[in-house]
C-alpha cells in the first residue's frame, strides 16, 4: 500500500514540531534540556520497539515505563507547565479578563496616581542604591500573584518611598525576602519567591536576582533588584535580567511598561 500524506497530516506534523520546539526552549532557560533529549529519545526508541520491530516483551515494559513517566513529568516539571499555562493565561490578546476589561471596563486609569506611585518606587530604589542595600520589589501586572504574597507580611499600603526603604532597613525583620505590590499598593512584605534555574545566569548574581528571574519566568510581573554587594540597580521580565541600570533608565523602562497594562 502506498504511503500517502494530506494537508491534515502536514497540519498534523507542523504543529507537533512546534509543540516540541516550544517544549525545548521552555526547559533550556531552566537548564533542563538534556532531560528533553533523553525524554524525546526514549520515546522514539519506545516508537521503534512497539510499532517498527513488534517486540512485546520489552515493548509491554516500555509501555509500563510511559504510562508511569506521563505522572513522574508533572511532578518533575511542574514548575515548568505551571509558568506555561501562566504565560498563556497572561497574553493580553488571548486572556479573556483583557476581553472583559475592554467591554464593561470603560473607566481610565488614574494616570497621575499611577505617575507618583512609579517616581516613589524609583525613589526608594536609587536611596538604597547610595547605600547599598539589597532590595527586591515586584510589581505584579495581569498575574495574580496572591499564592506568594500569603508567604510573607501582609502590609497592604499606599505606596511611599519612605516606607519602601524602612522595610529594607538591614534591621528590619521585613528586609529578607521580596517587597509585592500590586493593584497602586504594598500588599506584602517578606514574601518567599520561587529562584530560577537558569544555569547561564552569572555567579556573580545572587539569591536576589535569581528570585527575580524565577518570578518573571512564572509570571508576567516586573521585578526590581538592588545588590546589596555594589548597590547596582537591575531589573527583570519575561525572565530576562537588565543589570547596571540607572534610576533614570528604571524609571523610563517603568514608564514604558506600566502603560501597556
Amino acid at each position: 500500500m502506498a504511503f500517502q500524506i494530506n494537508f491534515k497530516d502536514i497540519i498534523d506534523i507542523f504543529l507537533v514540531a512546534v509543540l516540541l520546539y516550544q517544549t525545548f526552549r521552555l526547559l533550556k532557560k531552566t537548564g533542563a534540556e538534556n532531560v528533553f533529549v533523553g525524554i524525546l529519545t526514549f520515546v522514539v526508541m519506545w516508537y521503534v520497539v512497539t510499532r517498527v520491530f513488534h517486540m512485546e516483551l520489552l515493548g509491554s515494559i516500555f509501555d509500563m515505563i510511559i504510562n508511569v513517566g506521563a505522572f513522574a513529568l508533572i511532578v518533575l516539571f511542574q514548575d515548568e507547565i505551571r509558568g506555561f499555562f501562566s504565560k498563556l493565561g497572561s497574553n493580553r490578546r488571548l486572556s479573556i479578563i483583557s476581553i472583559a476589561k475592554r467591554l464593561f471596563n470603560s473607566g481610565k486609569k488614574d494616570q497621575e496616581k499611577i505617575d507618583f506611585d512609579m517616581v516613589q518606587i524609583v525613589l526608594a530604589c536609587r536611596n538604597l542604591s547610595k547605600q547599598c542595600v539589597g532590595a527586591l520589589i515586584v510589581i505584579t501586572r495581569k498575574n495574580d500573584l496572591d499564592f506568594y504574597t500569603q508567604s510573607g507580611e501582609r502590609i497592604d499600603a499606599n505606596i511611599n518611598a519612605r516606607l519602601i526603604e524602612n522595610i529594607f532597613f538591614k534591621n528590619s525583620p521585613l528586609h529578607d525576602g521580596a517587597l509585592v505590590v500590586s493593584g497602586g499598593r504594598l500588599k506584602a512584605a517578606a514574601c518567599i519567591l520561587p529562584v530560577s534555574r537558569n544555569q547561564s545566569i552569572p555567579k556573580n548574581k545572587g539569591l536576589r536576582h535569581r528570585a527575580a528571574l524565577g518570578i518573571t519566568e512564572q509570571s508576567d510581573a516586573i521585578a526590581i533588584v538592588v545588590s546589596e554587594e555594589t548597590g547596582h540597580i537591575s531589573w527583570a521580565m519575561n525572565g530576562k535580567l537588565m543589570s547596571k541600570v540607572k534610576p533614570e533608565e528604571l524609571e523610563h523602562f517603568l514608564a514604558t511598561e506600566l502603560a501597556k497594562d
